[in-house]
């Protein structure tokens, strides 16, 4: 079997228009498994805070939940990195999807029969459907050239709209369901998250093959072997020389600080609604319409990526955000207008710093090593995440929402020395 797979994936490497054809289908399978995926993701952003007051009952736990399934997609992230360059994409992205389906199941059962413990260990594996929805944003830019990968990258997020702005918004019916079956109306999004994240691996395990991975490498390793013509170790070490270590640094910086400014302010939002009157449907709006800031408009983003530069992307993502922190700290708790605009432009901010990031990284990496540093960058994102959604319950427990957006603001603004710092040291303006 293995031998058919690397006579499929060298007959792939050696054609033109077999690897276009590739490019369009896998994009097409990665869009088909990010349309489930964020219909998985969007359960724990939801009701994750709301279900942790209730069980242990104080809000200064409520960003626990995201804490923990962001703890656990920082492990898995890493996990499903060193899966994909080992065996490529297919096994690594289909194994973090279920496996976050399984966790999923288990939020279910321990809401169930009142397991604080087992919710606990459940969010903290459901955490691996998360990194893998993000990881599988890579997916699209392996047979892409560089003036198409933010553009590839956008394409392969923007589908996950469909899926993770329907799940907010399904919250009420899905809780329905899980009371007619005698299940806690709170865990009814999960029922949902569990057939989504299994179902998206299930399509990523079955239809992405030859792998789009293990193809560009291949073409990587033809391409240089045919320009220098020496052995396999000499190419390797050639491979090794196009690592760009600041752009690298400068895009994990990006990403991360996004998003611990993203998750915090996201976690506690539906607790700030519900203390300021509005219902589990307001909260299902307002953070429905946060997600798809999050996600539609990837394509436009991922052309701004490529065709303004990544580092003006960057600069708006940090100018974004820190508008939609001083948002959320002044105006009023029961306006659900302005909060939802908060919002909006929070999850906006998020994917103008995500997809620039992203692009920033595949730039600064090579073939032989790229996967890894995705994932390792990817576990750094969610440890981020993991202190920013831990931090901000205790932030607003002990302080409050406006203390939170006003940190939101000032790491927000860190962003753009950062990227300023990165270019300089490229042109050689400023010493190590």
């Amino acid at each position: 079997m293995r031998k058919n797979n690397a006579k499929e994936t060298e007959e792939y490497a050696s054609s033109v228009d077999k690897q276009q054809k590739l490019y369009k289908r896998s994009l097409f399978i990665v869009v088909l498994s990010q349309i489930f995926g964020g219909a998985g993701l969007a359960a724990g952003i939801t009701v994750g805070a709301l279900i942790a007051r209730d069980m242990l009952g104080s809000a200064s736990f409520s960003g626990l939940p995201a804490a923990l399934f962001t703890l656990g997609s920082a492990l898995s992230a890493y996990l499903v990195g060193h899966l994909s360059q080992r065996f490529g994409r297919r096994y690594g992205l289909s194994t973090g999807f279920i496996t976050g389906g399984i966790g999923a199941i288990g939020v279910i059962i321990a809401a169930t029969i009142g397991n604080v413990l087992l919710l606990f260990l459940s969010l903290f594996i459901y955490g691996a459907g998360t990194s893998t929805n993000l990881q599988a944003r890579y997916a699209g830019t392996d047979l892409a050239n560089e003036k198409q990968r933010a553009t590839a990258v956008s394409i392969a997020m923007v589908s996950t709209t469909l899926g993770a702005v329907a799940g907010p918004n399904l919250v009420t019916p899905m809780g329905k369901v899980a009371s007619s079956i005698g299940i806690p109306a709170l865990a009814g999004p999960f029922i949902l998250a569990a057939f989504a994240y299994i179902s998206a691996g299930l399509i990523l395990l079955i239809f992405l093959k030859p792998d789009p991975f293990l193809v560009a490498r291949a073409i990587e390793a033809r391409r240089i072997k045919e320009q220098v013509n020496q052995i396999t170790d000499q190419v390797n070490q050639k491979l090794e020389t196009k690592i760009n270590r600041v752009g690298i640094v400068a895009g994990a910086l990006v990403l991360v600080l996004s998003h611990v400014v993203m998750v915090a302010i996201m976690t506690m939002t539906p607790i700030h609604m519900e203390d300021h009157g509005n219902g589990l449907s307001a909260v299902g709006l307002v953070i429905g319409l946060h997600v798809a800031a999050m996600y539609l408009p990837s394509p436009i983003t991922g052309i701004l990526v490529d065709k303004i530069g990544r580092v003006f992307m960057v600069v708006a993502s940090g100018i974004t955000l820190a508008i939609s922190g001083l948002m959320a700290a002044f105006v009023p708790g029961d306006s659900l207008l302005w909060l939802t605009v908060a919002l909006i432009l929070l999850g906006l901010g998020w994917k103008f710093g995500l997809i620039s990031g992203t692009t920033i990284i595949v730039d600064s990496t090579n073939l032989k090593s790229r996967a890894k540093t995705q994932g390792s960058v990817d576990v750094w994102v969610a440890l981020g995440g993991t202190a920013g959604s831990l931090l901000s319950g205790v932030i607003v427990a002990y302080s409050s929402y406006m203390m939170l957006g006003l940190l939101g603001t000032y790491l927000a603004l860190l962003i753009i020395p950062i990227i300023v710092w990165a270019q300089l040291k490229e042109k050689g303006k400023v010493s190590s």
